[in-house]
């Protein structure tokens, strides 16, 4: 591992955060420096701090400690991520014999500069009691793999001898402060202290100095690592013929689903996020994978947010898909009995005072596919791979140098289910739609981009589908987050199949499907040209039945219902003169609505549709607004506002629609109409 300080770059913190002073800027550099690098650091994990003075609201000049906020992420920590404690009463703290967490994080909290400051690390104490300037502390994945062993800390005797203090496994918080004090005050000549099987801190008199024996010590764990190596994995025996990734991804994710008690129909789902580099394929196709890989996390703060283990499932073969699915059914139900034993056994030994969480998995190893992360959002799915492919790392390696042992399953539990801990994720009121996908053709016209960023704002993620890949891929990239955009022409099979299959491989599936894709040819109907019908069909009929079978056959894999909505249009129930080869594959379509409806409904699928009109888009363009209002003798907006209500309707309140209709679980082969009123064209 090599430094990656850059003279020039810090010069430019110290630019950019001269009004903090030159120990908070630099303090951000280092940090930045060392939350990029995914072997030392992952999604909030690790902290950094510094001691220096700074001025409270008083006007007075006072020791602080500056330290990584709880939740943070390194890797793009501004100062507001560092809040400044008052550090004497944070080292009086040291005489105490014992201390609550709630205690410790009320008193940290009391001492805060700025009261509105976000809680300080929950290993705030240990960066007070040691008296070096600049502290680091990383779970460096070459350490790990040292102490994570039976042997743990005489392996990392060897490599680091008195370098570094060594401090057994103690859960972080006031406890372990203690004890790493003590280790440092036996030796004070150390450069850094190990924590077996929780990670290394380094310190020193400047920001550089830290930083650079930080990965000085942990090239030394890489050297190591990379002696006498043994193969880690043997390779099993696997399917010719693996199945593909966009049939095996539907199966998990509906296998790992949860139903709502809450609602009838309801499911808890979760997002996918699919890794298969070398690495992870050499590790899930390992004979031993069911020893290793479900041995247990690598460092204690991974289980809040990928549990205490991974699920392995059988290999899929192409061809039984059938066989797959009940595999990984059982596999769940296996895991979902192992994690409430687990629970229990030791929510007894704390008293029962825990409520457990969901026992979903949230990474799946899949020999011959990959591995897959599994969360309430893409963001949260990335989190977990990232976290499972640092884990392949560290095992690995640790197998390749004697045998992975993580903590025992008391420790585990006690930091998954520590209030601190659980305080990281948030307790943010989840948005309706979390843990769904959704995938909108037309995505980049005037309705299907409202209609995905509405879509998107109720907690969706959305993939955006159009003929047009480079608007696709625009909008989304507007809408921002995981938002995807594809190329996708409706009036060819092989296209739509293709992009939902992308979608099912991105996000792991599909919960709705929005059938919005369509363009409006025009002719008397007796005079028509017949090639201008079958275009116009191909479209506005079979474009909507190609878009529902894909959907419904990723539905029906996942096995937790789904919704099917469609942009019918007044065209289907309210012809108007010469819109004939328009109106009859909209007509044909509203019957196809009701078709799903009857054929899918024990399946818990929805179909619905939404019937608007004069809606500005690309068809009713300003050309054509201003063209019809002026052959009949009004203003253009007297012509968009040419409804019951005299209001214009607009692609927003058709998103609207759309986003009532998937919300709506109970009902199915409804129609709604989005026109501002207009008698002609309502159903009842």
């Amino acid at each position: 591992m090599q430094s990656a300080w850059i003279d020039r770059d810090a010069d430019a913190a110290l630019a950019r955060y001269a009004k903090l002073g030159r120990d908070v800027a630099l303090r951000v550099y280092t940090t930045r420096l060392l939350g990029r690098d995914p072997r030392l650091v992952l999604h909030g994990g690790g902290n950094t701090s510094v001691k220096t003075q700074l001025v409270d609201l008083n006007g007075e000049t006072v020791d602080v400690l500056c330290v990584k906020g709880s939740g943070w992420d390194m890797g793009s920590i501004e100062p507001a991520g560092l809040p400044a404690v008052r550090l004497a009463p944070l080292i009086k703290l040291r005489d105490r014999e014992k201390l609550s967490d709630e205690e410790m994080v009320q008193l940290q909290r009391a001492n805060l500069i700025d009261p509105m400051a976000p809680n300080p690390s929950v290993e705030a104490l240990l960066h007070a009691f040691i008296p070096h300037k600049f502290v680091d502390h990383t779970h460096s994945t070459a350490v790990l793999a040292l102490t994570d062993q039976p042997d743990g800390e005489a392996l990392c005797r060897e490599v680091y001898g008195t370098r570094v203090g060594y401090v057994p496994y103690i859960m972080p918080g006031f406890g372990l402060a203690k004890a790493a004090a003590q280790v440092f005050d036996a030796d004070p000549s150390v450069e850094g202290l190990v924590l077996v099987k929780h990670g290394i801190f380094s310190f020193g008199a400047d920001a550089r100095e830290a930083y650079e024996r930080m990965i000085a010590l942990v090239s030394l764990a890489e050297q190591r690592l990379a002696k006498n190596r043994k193969p880690a994995f043997p390779g099993a025996r696997l399917p010719a013929r693996p199945a593909r990734l966009a049939e095996v991804a539907p199966i998990i994710r509906g296998a790992c689903s949860l139903p709502d008690s809450k609602s009838d129909g309801a499911w808890k789902r979760f997002v996918l996020d699919f890794r298969g580099g070398d690495a992870v394929m050499n590790f899930v196709n390992g004979t031993e994978v069911a020893r290793y890989g479900q041995a247990g996390v690598v460092t204690p703060d991974h289980n809040i947010r990928i549990k205490n283990k991974p699920m392995v499932v059988a290999a899929p073969e192409d061809g039984d898909l059938a066989g797959f699915r009940n595999a990984v059914r059982d596999a769940v139900a296996a895991y979902g009995e192992t994690y409430k034993d687990y629970f229990s056994r030791n929510n007894t030994r704390v008293g029962g005072i825990k409520t457990m969480l969901d026992p979903s998995p949230r990474v799946v190893l899949v020999p011959g596919v990959g591995l897959f992360g599994l969360g309430r959002s893409k963001k949260d799915a990335r989190v977990a791979a990232d976290l499972a492919e640092a884990a392949i790392a560290t095992i690995t390696d640790a197998e390749a140098v004697g045998r992975f042992e993580p903590l025992p399953e008391a420790d585990l539990f006690d930091v998954e289910y520590w209030s601190l801990e659980q305080a990281k994720l948030g307790g943010a009121r989840e948005l309706p739609l979390a843990g769904q996908v959704v995938a909108i053709t037309g995505a980049a016209g005037s309705i299907g981009f409202a209609t995905a960023k509405a879509f998107a704002a109720a907690g969706a993620e959305v993939a955006l589908l159009d003929v047009d890949e480079a608007a696709a891929r625009a909008k989304a990239k507007a809408i921002g987050g995981a938002a995807l955009g594809l190329k996708c022409d409706v009036t060819d099979a092989a296209s739509v199949r293709d992009a939902f299959a992308q979608v099912a491989s991105f996000f792991g599936g599909v919960d709705i499907s929005i059938s919005n894709a369509g363009a409006a040819w025009q002719g008397r109907i007796g005079e028509v040209d017949e090639a201008v019908l079958r275009e116009s069909f191909e479209l506005n009929f079979y474009g909507h039945q190609r878009v529902a079978q894909a959907a419904v056959k990723i539905m029906l894999m996942q096995g937790t219902g789904g919704c099917l909505l469609f942009n019918v249009s007044k065209q289907a129930v309210n012809p108007g003169p010469d819109f004939g080869p328009y109106g009859l594959p909209k007509a044909a379509t509203l019957f196809l609505v009701r078709q799903y409806a009857l054929d899918y409904g024990s399946e818990g699928i929805r179909a619905n549709a939404v019937n608007a009109d004069r809606i500005r888009s690309g068809l009713l363009t300003e050309e054509m607004i201003a063209s019809r209002s002026k052959r009949r003798g009004v203003s253009e907006q007297d012509y968009m506002r040419g409804n019951l209500l005299g209001r214009e309707v607009t692609a927003e309140d058709v998103a609207q629609a759309f986003l009532a209709q998937a919300l709506a679980l109970k009902t199915t082969a409804d129609v709604t109409t989005v026109d501002g009123g207009n008698i002609a064209a309502a159903l009842r």
